[in-house]
């Protein structure tokens, strides 16, 4: 077994530096608090013994390959927006920062394609799509995340309900092993059934089996039309009971979200963006991407036919830039709103079926209630992910807020199984969901993690303690 771990040395400091260049290496009290955690603190606060800046895949391997031999543990670190304390040293040691790393190739417009360095941020890739006339869909909240925080986290977002998670857009990876070797993980084909699909097992993995240093990405032709409808009801059941029907309509939406009053006003008291719908206890956002004018109008129109009905009191159509851009303006600053609207957050990022979206939610609500709690969710209701934000007031203390909040995660985890939901829908596991995995998956699937863990890393050295946890 591995741990524990070897403390750094003054040595093992030295060659880290010999490898890379001394000022890209900082080692103890010379590394800025803000690498000690990630957006999520509650889920761990833990200073590494030295934090390295690489270039290039040759400087992971190196420092890869020296770790291995040493027995000190790796944490690779992107643009530090996970929830879920995944990039965070819970066993001290290397922690390994890639966001230099950010070179984005020419798009392979053949293969319609485009391959990037992992410290590369989505938003760039998107516009770097956008200037070759196509398109990358995965569109996660966090638009300043690195890629290859996207890819080890198989990040969703709210275009999910169309086109798919991150990893039905990637077609090959190049990552550096545990042991320093480098491995390429398919290659840019459309299909392939060569052995093991082992690529898709590296995405979503959380950094526990790999380090990514380059990878190709699917391309789509970019939409030539676009519109965004936002449907006020006056209950949140009525909102949630519209899903189905959305659903059901002839046309795919590319996204299918819900916020309730409470929350929006929240966002335009901090952030002050307004939000254009003012009707409703909850309105529902539909949007819908198009290849023609035609098409665009006839799913509006089906929509917003069943949108009234089926009990909405309206139903709006953001049909400019301008106003779409102010509802998803008011969507995308929930959690800025929150931050500033609360002492500090908690999330239970669950998915349930869709049918069961109301039921959670207003179980979820009574049961942070029950524990002195303001919980606010919200959610990308066409995959059943639901985002239950739960918010700490001034006047709870530290120790009132830990024991509330793990008591109302508690619950809100079991309900999630009651309903036939999972633990995480696009957060993960990282090290604030770990005690809570073996209850959903049971003992021999864990097992399975433990196996699979170890076949990547014997040692037990990259980003350990994290979903899967061996050193108790």
């Amino acid at each position: 077994m591995a741990y524990p771990y070897k403390k750094m040395t003054s040595q093992d400091c030295d060659y880290i530096r010999s490898v890379t260049a001394p000022d890209r290496v900082w080692v103890g009290e010379e590394i800025a608090s803000e690498y000690y955690r990630d957006e999520m603190p509650e889920y761990g606060v833990y200073q590494p013994d030295l934090y390295v800046e690489v270039v290039n895949k040759e400087e992971v391997s190196a420092i890869m390959a020296y770790a291995y031999k040493e027995n000190i543990p790796v944490v690779c670190r992107g643009a530090g927006t996970g929830l879920a304390g995944g990039a965070t040293c819970k066993y001290g040691g290397i922690m390994l920062s890639i966001m230099r790393m950010n070179k984005i190739f020419p798009i392979d417009r053949k293969n319609q394609t485009i391959t990037a360095q992992p410290g590369a941020l989505l938003i760039d890739i998107q516009a770097a799509a956008a200037a070759g006339g196509l398109f990358y869909p995965p569109d996660p909240g966090e638009k300043t995340a690195s890629i290859g925080g996207n890819v080890i986290t198989n990040a969703g977002g709210m275009k999910a309900v169309r086109y798919g998670l991150t990893r039905d857009f990637v077609r090959c990876i190049e990552a550096v092993m545990p042991d320093g070797s480098i491995m390429n993980f398919s290659s840019n084909v459309v299909k392939n059934t060569t052995g093991y699909d082992v690529k898709d097992l590296i995405i979503g993995s959380e950094g526990t089996l790999c380090i990514l240093t380059e990878v190709t990405l699917k391309l789509l032709p970019a939409p030539t039309c676009t519109c965004t409808l936002v449907m006020p009801f006056k209950s949140l059941e009525e909102c949630a009971d519209m899903v189905p029907k959305v659903l059901e309509l002839p046309f795919v939406p590319t996204a299918i979200e819900f916020l309730e009053r409470e929350l929006i006003d929240i966002v335009e008291r901090n952030l002050n963006k307004m939000f254009p719908v003012k009707e409703g206890e909850a309105v529902l956002i539909v949007m819908y991407d198009a290849s023609s004018k035609q098409e665009l109008d006839s799913a509006v129109e089906a929509a917003a036919e069943a949108a009234l009905a089926n009990g909405a009191l309206d139903c709006a159509i953001a049909g400019t830039p301008e106003r779409a851009g102010a509802v998803w303006s008011v969507r995308g600053g929930i959690l800025e709103g929150m931050k500033a609207d609360s002492v500090a957050q908690e999330e239970c990022d669950v998915v349930v079926p869709r049918a069961r979206i109301a039921e959670y939610v207003k179980a979820a609500k009574k049961i942070a209630s029950a524990h002195g709690i303001r919980v606010e969710p919200c959610g990308h209701c066409g995959d059943g992910n639901i985002h239950t934000e739960m918010l700490r007031g001034p006047e709870m203390s530290d120790e009132e807020w830990k024991a509330a909040t793990h008591a109302s995660l508690t619950e809100l985890y079991a309900l999630s199984k009651e309903l036939g939901g999972q633990l995480s829908g696009e957060h993960g596991i990282g090290n604030g969901r770990l005690e809570f995995l073996e209850e959903f998956v049971g003992p021999r699937m864990i097992q399975l993690y433990k196996s699979i863990k170890l076949a990547f890393d014997d040692k037990l050295i990259l980003n350990p303690g994290k979903v899967i946890e061996f050193n108790k």
